[in-house]
């Protein structure tokens, strides 16, 4: 690709043709047809291959940025944005992180099934593509045992708890309890035309499921055996740059966890009084709420309410606090496949909208839904969070950059606009209802207690003095799990669930509050800027225009919005 003379936006857009061109996985989540029939090189080869395509792109935009016009700020942001993501990418690659990356989410091997979820699927030929890409499963899968088996030679290790859950999740792909696998079950919904072709190409996939689950059971587990579960300061700091965007202070970022524990301790309490009065602990009373409390019976049924919950949420801030595309307007809820992780997620659009947003409900063998653990998660995956911050995004990527706008995307960015949006519609009196405004408290409580567990677990951090929680100890898994369990309404599968997720991708769980907080810091000091004048409605649509930002910069800019 000839970057004679670009500037760092066409560098940016340049470098997303280049990545679909290696990575049709993501390819297919921007909607790019031609994708939809096959799978990346998930080898070794097939990593340093993309670290050589980020190598090349920070050379170009080291000549885009001396060009005439890069000091611009829409031009300016790009740049930041695209050194700061390729950086960080290429720092875990270099220290081979992608050669040990096993866990319950987020992995290759998640990827490769979960791309089926969002592949075009409405005609025959649709169908001819996805049979395509069902045949290249095996490949891919191989590539990825290619990948952890250099990791083994080279004794880098994966956490083995993370190792033991992730089994289990491939036993769970393998058969879903009717005598035949996902892949078999996703392409019985193809057309007959083509019924011997994709029931072929999907037992195939099937039997790498089982190749690669006895792998990783016979061979790969037994290696590790011993290994340790976190993986220490320096390991750490790396994530926390890659998930963040910014250098952080660890050790301020874990004390402000316990900051935040203690507020929302204290606002739970006051609200937990309303509901059972006397209770002992503010999770007493939600246990409460989950035997008493409003529900919402049946898979469907919850589909359906999630649904409203949006379209009404929607209706309600269009207008008011919000300027909405009719595209964007556009959300779909849905129920995520089993046999993945049990939090909730979201989807982005596809570059034409032709694939609307969607939410994800995993129900974990659930058939029936308390309302208090629904409603504000919904806010924070739909509206007014990830979707309207991502779709946002995809609506005005011509005016930004491919880049910005899709996969340049920051988590804490985008995870502390959605914790945001929760807090937002606390603010604007939508959770006037002590069962859902318990509910929001506690979630807030949950996403506190990720940055204390997150980084405790992983640095070996000292529980403070002051902590009502074994204070004095050194945190460890286990002592993570029994505090998170101890803390959160969420049942012992989704506590067990979420450990393995920190265990899995570290760094990644602590953006959520870290991020809310750059955003409320960012609003405040735009309030104070413009004082009696600051236009709320305004500027959270200046805010969403920008693009992505690492948290690095942020505040300086919603600050000047």
């Amino acid at each position: 690709m000839s970057q004679t003379n670009s500037l760092p936006r066409e560098v940016a857009d340049a470098y997303v043709d280049a990545l679909i061109a290696i990575d049709p996985v993501t390819g297919t989540y921007l909607g790019v047809k031609e994708s939809s029939n096959r799978l990346p090189d998930t080898s070794p080869a097939g990593q340093e291959k993309l670290a050589e395509l980020q190598r090349a792109t920070l050379a170009r935009l080291d000549e885009a940025e001396r060009q005439p016009g890069a000091d611009s700020d829409i031009e300016r942001r790009c740049a930041r944005l695209l050194r700061e993501r390729l950086t960080a990418e290429l720092a875990v690659h270099e220290a081979d992180e992608g050669l040990r990356s096993v866990g319950n989410m987020a992995t290759a091997a998640h990827s490769v099934r979960e791309v089926f979820t969002v592949t075009p699927s409405q005609t025959d030929e649709d169908w001819a593509a996805i049979a395509e890409r069902l045949r290249a499963v095996p490949a891919a899968f191989a590539g990825y045992r290619e990948s952890l088996a250099l990791g083994l030679e080279r004794k880098l290790y994966a956490s083995p708890r993370p190792t033991a859950t992730f089994v289990e999740q491939l036993t769970e792909w393998a058969d879903t309890g009717e005598g035949r696998g996902w892949f078999e079950d996703f392409a019985a919904e193809g057309p007959e035309a083509l019924r011997a072709e994709l029931d072929e190409a999907a037992r195939a996939a099937t039997a790498a499921v089982v190749e690669l689950r006895d792998w990783m059971r016979d061979v790969y587990a037994p290696t590790i055996e011993g290994a340790s579960n976190t993986v220490g300061r320096e390991r750490y700091a790396r994530w926390a740059r890659y998930f963040n965007g910014t250098d952080l202070d660890l050790d301020e970022a874990y004390a402000y966890g316990w900051s935040e524990f203690h507020r929302l301790l204290g606002e739970m309490k006051r609200e937990a009084e309303k509901i059972l009065p006397g209770a002992e602990t503010p999770w007493v009373a939600l246990k409460h709420l989950d035997e008493h409390g409003t529900r919402i019976d049946g898979v469907d049924e919850v589909r359906e309410w999630l649904q409203g919950l949006m379209d009404q949420a929607i209706e309600s801030l269009d207008g008011t606090h919000f300027e909405l595309a009719e595209r964007v307007r556009r959300v779909e809820a849905r129920i995520a496949p089993p046999g993945g992780a049990a939090a909730p997620y979201y989807t982005p659009p596809s570059e034409d909208f032709s694939r609307p947003g969607r939410t994800w409900l995993p129900t974990m063998g659930q058939t029936s839904f308390p309302a208090y653990d629904l409603v504000s998660t919904w806010y924070h995956e739909g509206v007014p969070g990830h979707h309207l911050q991502l779709a946002q995004w995809v609506h005005i990527a011509d005016s930004l950059s491919r880049y910005q706008a899709t996969v340049g995307i920051v988590s804490a960015n985008a995870e502390g606009w959605a914790l945001y949006a929760e807090r937002l519609m606390d603010e604007l009196g939508f959770l006037t209802d002590a069962e859902q405004r318990l509910g929001y408290l506690d979630a807030q409580m949950m996403r506190a207690a990720r940055v204390i567990v997150d980084i405790g677990m992983h640095l070996e951090l000292e529980i403070p003095a002051d902590s009502p929680f074994h204070p004095g100890e050194r945190w460890t898994p286990e002592l993570a799990q029994e505090f998170f369990g101890s803390h959160s309404s969420r049942p012992a599968d989704f506590v067990e669930s979420e450990l393995t997720r920190y265990l899995t991708i570290p760094g990644q769980a602590i953006g959520y509050k870290l991020g809310e907080r750059a955003w409320l810091l960012g609003r405040e000091k735009a309030r104070q800027r413009h004082g009696e004048a600051f236009d709320l409605k305004a500027w959270h649509m200046a805010a969403l225009s920008q693009g992505s930002l690492g948290l690095d910069d942020l505040v300086d800019e919603l600050a000047q919005l």
